[in-house]
């Protein structure tokens, strides 16, 4: 983090979307999410409230001073310590940019949990690419992996990204975090490759632990299971990138 930008990050060199200028919308840790695998610890604040939990106004200050040195980016990216949705200023901010900054593509790393809003699928319309995540389509695994607050099902965020892409004109990149004994049985792929069909995304992101997360059992799956999987998920349409260390 810059010592002088409170809001912003980076930027940082990303496998996915390459030289990317990062943008925090709230505290640590803010989620309405509290992964076993996360990277920034466990969530301190679970929450599906929507407020203005950084204020809009000092960010996009701080967005034109960094962005007045017309730096070179391939990315400006909604992310950081929490889930970046659960700010509902986040819609003024992706629109300022849009207007003011066309150059530079804009993209939103989510859980995907809030599509289901209306008003959260209308906020991010302006945004370029949204990586959702969607780690299983059963309530039980959903508990286990992800332990969302309620009242969020694996049945409310497969919903509400079917309805994101039937909204939302830009690209969505589905991320599935694999974790063996779990989300890789026969029935959660099967469930998967049928949700598939429903959101109809641009491109499947395979993933599994890199980083040690918030649980200490968390085991990475193999490389031979991931393209396994791969294929089991092939759908028409759908680009399915395997994201090894």
């Amino acid at each position: 983090m810059r010592n002088s930008y409170s809001h912003l990050f980076g930027p940082v060199l990303s496998r996915r979307l390459g030289r990317s200028l990062g943008v925090n919308l709230v505290p640590k840790k803010t989620c309405n999410y509290d992964c076993v695998y996360c990277e920034c610890g466990p969530t301190t604040c679970l929450t599906a409230i929507r407020r203005e939990y950084v204020p809009v106004h000092a960010v996009i200050s701080e967005l034109n001073r960094f962005l007045e040195q017309n730096p070179i980016l391939d990315h400006i990216t909604f992310g950081g310590y929490g889930e970046p949705t659960l700010n509902e200023g986040i819609g003024r901010i992706a629109e300022h940019l849009a207007v003011e900054y066309p150059r530079y593509r804009t993209a939103l790393l989510t859980n995907g949990a809030l599509f289901s809003d209306a008003t959260v699928r209308n906020d991010v319309c302006e945004i370029d690419i949204l990586l959702p995540s969607l780690d299983t389509v059963t309530d039980e695994v959903f508990s286990v992996i992800n332990k969302p607050v309620p009242p969020i099902t694996a049945d409310t965020v497969i919903t509400g990204l079917e309805a994101l892409r039937d909204e939302y004109n830009g690209e969505i990149w589905l991320e599935i975090f694999i974790i063996p004994g779990l989300n890789d049985t026969a029935e959660e792929i099967e469930g998967l490759h049928e949700a598939l069909a429903r959101i109809r995304p641009d491109r499947v992101q395979l993933n599994t632990l890199d980083r040690p997360g918030v649980a200490g059992w968390v085991v990475p799956a193999a490389q031979s299971h991931l393209e396994l999987i791969a294929e089991e998920l092939d759908y028409p349409g759908v680009e399915v990138i395997l994201f090894l260390k």
